[in-house]
């Protein structure tokens, strides 16, 4: 099953792209803003991105931009702008192919299924292991090691984990973690927090004293940069 990624903050139209894409045979993940996007691409590593131009913490040129310097992933930018402009910079810098609102749903879901016809067998160049210090995911193999030693974790353990590798020193609010966790069940706040514990107890020397997983009073949890907490 093809997965797509909708990159928008209009609730509303996820949820309307959602329920067209998953009734024509497609696997759906979202992200509400640019910077949490690019988490849920590397994460996810989707096959083909819905991506809007106008979106808070990072806008759509920006998100096209950074995708493009390591996939080749299709990228359709979803624009109210009209100006003609605004698609040609979206198309020069790496965007296959654009859709102007308001639109019909279903017309992007046949642009959707032209465009992975035409990308056929293209690859996308996602990273297979993130390296964050003495902290090694391999995502291929589904497996995490703290300065060579294989840890076991859960599957939603390993994911919140990738999602905050992903972007070593950034600070998750815990409702984005929530939105980029690909869970069956309801998660909460609470739960994140226990994810965290748990984690904490698997790949910290000391879980009292968090030199990995480190949590941002007021806002969430971050990991470390290899610099910071756990040095060298």
């Amino acid at each position: 099953m093809k997965t797509i990624l909708v990159i928008e903050d209009e609730a509303e139209l996820v949820r309307a792209l959602s329920g067209y894409l998953e009734q024509a045979g497609y696997r759906v993940v979202s992200a509400g803003d640019g910077r949490l996007g690019l988490t849920v691409f590397r994460h996810e590593r989707p096959d083909l991105v819905l991506l809007d131009l106008m979106l808070p913490e990072m806008d759509g040129l920006e998100v096209c931009r950074r995708l493009r310097q390591t996939s080749d992933v299709p990228i359709i930018m979803l624009t109210a702008r009209v100006e003609e402009a605004d698609r040609v910079v979206g198309l020069e810098i790496g965007a296959d192919d654009y859709v102007v609102k308001p639109f019909s749903p279903r017309e992007v879901v046949a642009r959707v299924r032209a465009l992975l016809r035409r990308a056929g067998g293209r690859v996308v160049a996602a990273p297979d292991v993130i390296r964050a210090g003495d902290l090694v995911l391999d995502l291929a193999r589904h497996e995490a090691s703290v300065a060579g030693e294989l840890v076991k974790l859960t599957r939603t353990e390993f994911e919140l984990l990738a999602i905050l590798a992903a972007e070593p020193g950034r600070a998750f609010r815990r409702s984005q973690l929530i939105d980029a966790l690909d869970a069956d069940y309801a998660v909460s706040d609470r739960t994140v927090d226990s994810h965290v514990k748990n984690l904490r107890s698997k790949i910290e020397p000391d879980p009292r004293r968090p030199c990995y997983l480190l949590t941002v009073y007021g806002v969430g949890y971050k990991l470390a940069e290899s610099s910071e907490g756990h040095g060298n």
